[in-house]
C-alpha cells in the first residue's frame, strides 16, 4: 500500500491482538508503516473491550496467548454486534491441518503464520480491508433497495406491499398479546375532479402534501403510514384503543384541511378535505387481518356517504 494514500475519511483502524511485546511492537510498526491507524491489546479480554470500544475494520489475532487463546477470543468476536463482519486475521505459529480447520470454524477469515512474512501480511491486511469496505458498500446498496422496495415513489410513506406486510405482522402480535389494534383508511375527497381541474401534476403534488401531513401526525414509531391505493391512505395504530385512534384520525382530518389546499369543484369545502373510517379491536388468531380492513373500510364508505370531511368509528374492543 502506498503511505501517501489520501483515504476518503480516516485511515482504516486495526486491532493487534497479542501477548508478545516484540511481535506486537513489530506489528504496530509495519502496520502503521503502511498509513493504519492502530491500537494494541495484550490478551484476549483486552482485546474484546477495545473491539467493543472502537469497532476497528480489521483484528490481527495471536492464536496462542495465557488466559484466552485467540480462537476464544475470536468466538467472542463472532457473537458481537457488527462481529460477524469485521475480519479477523489470526497469526498462529501452528500450521497443523487442525489448527487451520479450527481457525476458520471460529470465525477467522484468514490467517497467517509464524514467522512473520510481512509482505504477505501487508497484502494479505489490504486485501480483507478492501474486501469488507466493499462487503459494506453492497450492504448499504442493499438496504436502500429494500427501502426502496417498501416506500410508495410519488408520497414517500410505506407501500401497499409494506401495509400488508405489517397489517399482518401486527395483526397476529396484537392477537398474541390481547391488545388492541386499530386502524384508519383515508380517502382524499372528490380526487377525480380535483385531478381534472388542476392536471395530474398538481394531483401529485396534493397527494405529497396530504402523506406529509398525515405523517406528522401519527408520532410514534411502531405506528404507520402507507398509500393504500390511488388517494387512499391507511394508518396502523397498534396497541392504541378506539379513543386513541378517534383522535389521531381527528388531528389528521384538521391537519388536512389546514393546508388549505384549492378544491374548487368539490363540494365539501372550497379546499382539498378527507374522509377517514376508523376501527379498532382485539384481533383474534384464528381471523385474518382481512377482517379489519373491512371493517375500516365500512367505517370510510359511511363517511363518505354522510357528507364526507369527517371520521366514522367502527368497532368491537371486548
Amino acid at each position: 500500500m502506498d503511505t501517501n494514500v489520501i483515504y476518503e475519511q480516516e485511515p482504516p483502524l486495526i486491532l493487534i491482538v497479542e501477548d508478545d511485546r516484540t511481535t506486537r511492537m513489530l506489528l504496530r510498526r509495519a502496520m502503521e508503516k503502511e498509513g493504519y491507524r492502530v491500537i494494541e491489546a495484550a490478551d484476549g479480554e483486552e482485546g474484546i473491550a477495545d473491539f467493543v470500544r472502537q469497532k476497528p475494520d480489521i483484528v490481527l489475532l495471536d492464536a496462542m496467548m495465557p488466559v484466552m487463546d485467540g480462537f476464544t477470543c475470536c468466538q467472542h468476536f463472532q457473537q458481537m454486534s457488527g462481529g460477524n463482519t469485521t475480519p479477523v486475521l489470526m497469526i498462529t505459529s501452528l500450521d497443523d491441518p487442525d489448527s487451520v480447520d479450527r481457525a476458520f470454524e471460529v470465525g477467522a477469515t484468514d490467517y497467517i503464520t509464524k514467522p512473520i512474512h510481512w509482505p504477505v501480511l501487508r497484502q494479505r491486511v489490504r486485501r480483507l480491508i478492501e474486501q469488507n469496505h466493499l462487503y459494506q458498500k453492497l450492504e448499504f446498496a442493499n438496504q436502500q433497495l429494500q427501502r426502496l422496495a417498501l416506500i410508495d415513489g410519488l408520497t414517500q410513506v410505506a407501500n401497499r406491499r409494506r401495509f400488508d406486510e405489517y397489517l399482518e405482522r401486527e395483526w397476529f402480535r396484537q392477537a398474541r398479546e390481547r391488545s388492541c389494534l386499530s386502524l384508519i383508511l383515508c380517502d382524499v375527497d372528490f380526487f377525480k375532479a380535483y385531478n381534472d381541474t388542476y392536471g395530474h401534476q398538481a394531483g401529485d403534488e396534493c397527494l405529497r402534501l396530504v402523506a406529509r401531513a398525515i405523517a406528522q401526525e401519527v408520532k410514534r414509531s411502531a405506528d404507520l403510514v402507507a398509500r393504500y391505493g390511488g388517494e387512499e391512505f391507511a394508518v396502523i395504530l397498534p396497541n392504541t384503543d378506539a379513543v386513541g385512534a378517534v383522535y389521531v384520525a381527528e388531528n389528521i382530518r384538521i391537519q388536512i384541511e389546514a393546508l388549505a389546499i384549492p378544491h374548487a369543484t368539490s363540494t365539501v369545502r372550497d379546499r382539498v378535505t378527507l374522509s377517514l373510517g376508523v376501527t379498532s379491536l382485539i384481533p383474534e388468531s384464528e381471523n385474518e387481518p382481512a377482517m379489519i380492513l373491512s371493517l375500516a373500510d365500512k367505517a370510510l364508505y359511511q363517511a363518505k356517504a354522510s357528507g364526507r370531511n369527517q371520521l366514522i368509528l367502527i368497532g368491537n374492543e371486548e
